[in-house]
């Protein structure tokens, strides 16, 4: 056995001969030297992709509409993609069970969209589009190596969904439900819920640690904003998401962390905004047991019972078309009515295919995995734990809000998992000096060179 000093670390020369021993197994192919990582290019084009997506400058920015900013940041993140290959601290074959199940899932809808029976044309292009999720999501594990990084990615995306809230809020005019206000992802009312909702929990975390009362104030503002524009929505779907990530939050920001101020202040917020803007949306929830009592309570009942007829023809879509679907976004046309199916597991199975559907429900269920890991540790740091307990919050969120939006194609839930990955893969990483797959298979005497070579060599535990 090796000596230890007081401290419990390693002598300087055990430790030299440590170093020499892994080169020369570096030398004989049995490890790799670390590499340098140079990327910061490839990063600044996954954020600007992230912005992009997410923030939708085009819709509130003159000038911007006649750029077409997200094929440009796609095209850049997947030339990035490309030349991250062996640059990295991670590699490809690093790539979590999550990661291949969603490049499976891009795989499979595209020769869906190829021999869909409805419309080969259309569901190739969506299908493509929808592929670029795959792209970043594997840009954000491969470039994503420290907490720093993930909290600026997050960062970009809870703060540019207060900014839309912002703007839709000062559009919105006399918009029912804000519907069309801006286009793309948050055109449809019920989408805009839904991202707002899925951000919601990055926003208090951001609010939780920042330091400074403006920092503070300006956070805080953003989530009033937000859960404005949330209940000007009406959208029945998003409503019920937000209780129930709110709840997940409450939990554990709340109770676990032991705020009850938090707690209070949530209740009585709510209560302002459920009196002061929530008339629409009670009127609507009415509607549904046929409480009928104005056009948009018409409206309202006449949803109702549509998507109950969409979630049947789904159904028989799906026993029809078992193995590959009718193609990425079809089912507007194949039910006859113009309409998506207002559930995102049906709409996976209809679309692209009951093997979609169990690789669709792999992914997510690979990312409570995660979390669950996490969870159980004890040292995490707070930050750490701040975000994590926000990441759980809005992964519960969207499996239940999945059950009454048509939501799987947003990109959000899937940045969400990935985020789940590279917390997951970061704190393997300081356990072990390596990549997470090398934390359970690499000889500990290389990962002590991994931690002797990056400089951090008061760490390296003792040998026996």
């Amino acid at each position: 056995m090796d000596s230890v000093n007081g401290n419990g670390n390693l002598p300087i020369e055990p430790r030299r001969n440590i170093l020499i021993e892994a080169k020369e197994q570096v030398r004989e192919g049995v490890a790799p030297l670390p590499k340098k990582e140079g990327l910061s290019g490839a990063f600044f084009w996954l954020s600007a992709f992230y912005f992009v997506y997410c923030a939708r400058p085009e819709d509130w920015i003159p000038g911007l509409a006649y750029i077409p900013l997200a094929k440009f940041t796609g095209l850049f993140a997947f030339v990035a993609l490309l030349m991250s290959a062996g640059r990295t601290k991670r590699r490809f074959r690093d790539l979590p069970q999550e990661g291949r199940y969603l490049v499976a899932l891009v795989c499979l809808l595209i020769p869906s969209a190829l021999l869909s029976p409805v419309w080969k044309g259309g569901a190739l292009i969506h299908a493509l589009d929808f592929s670029k999720v795959a792209v970043a999501w594997v840009l954000t594990f491969l470039l994503v190596t420290n907490f720093e990084k993930l909290r600026r990615i997050i960062f970009i995306q809870a703060a540019s969904v207060a900014i839309i809230a912002v703007v839709s809020v000062a559009k919105a005019h006399n918009a029912p439900r804000l519907q069309g206000v801006l286009g793309g992802i948050y055109a449809n009312p019920n989408d805009l819920a839904f991202a707002i909702v899925l951000s919601l929990p990055f926003c208090l975390a951001f609010l939780l640690q920042a330091r400074g009362l403006l920092r503070k104030l300006v956070w805080f503002f953003s989530m009033l904003v937000m859960a404005g524009a949330l209940f000007l929505t009406a959208s029945r779907g998003g409503f019920i998401e937000f209780v129930v990530a709110g709840s997940v939050c409450l939990w554990h920001f709340g109770v676990r962390g032991r705020r009850p101020q938090l707690i209070a202040a949530c209740f009585l917020i709510g209560m302002v905004f459920l009196v002061g803007a929530g008339g629409k949306l009670k009127s609507r929830f009415a509607a549904i047991s046929g409480d009928i009592n104005s056009s948009l309570d018409q409206s309202a009942y006449g949803s109702y019972e549509e998507r109950q007829a969409l979630i049947k023809t789904s159904l028989k879509g799906m026993m029809r078309y078992p193995i590959l679907g009718i193609g990425v976004h079809n089912f507007t046309t194949y039910s006859g009515r113009w309409k998506e199916v207002h559930n995102s597991y049906l709409q996976m199975g209809v679309e692209g295919g009951i093997p979609a559907l169990v690789l669709y429900l792999m992914f997510f269920w690979s990312g409570f995995s995660n979390l669950r890991r996490l969870r159980k540790r004890g040292d995490l740091d707070p930050q750490v734990t701040l975000f994590v307990g926000a990441l759980h919050s809005s992964l519960v969120g969207f499996v239940v809000g999945a059950l009454f939006s048509p939501e799987a194609y947003q990109f959000f839930p899937y940045f969400a998992v990935a985020q789940t990955s590279v917390i997951l893969a970061i704190v393997l990483e300081r356990e072990g000096g390596a990549s997470p797959e090398a934390h359970f298979s690499k000889p500990s005497r290389i990962r002590r060179y991994r931690y002797l070579s990056s400089g951090d060599s008061s760490t390296v535990p003792s040998i026996r």
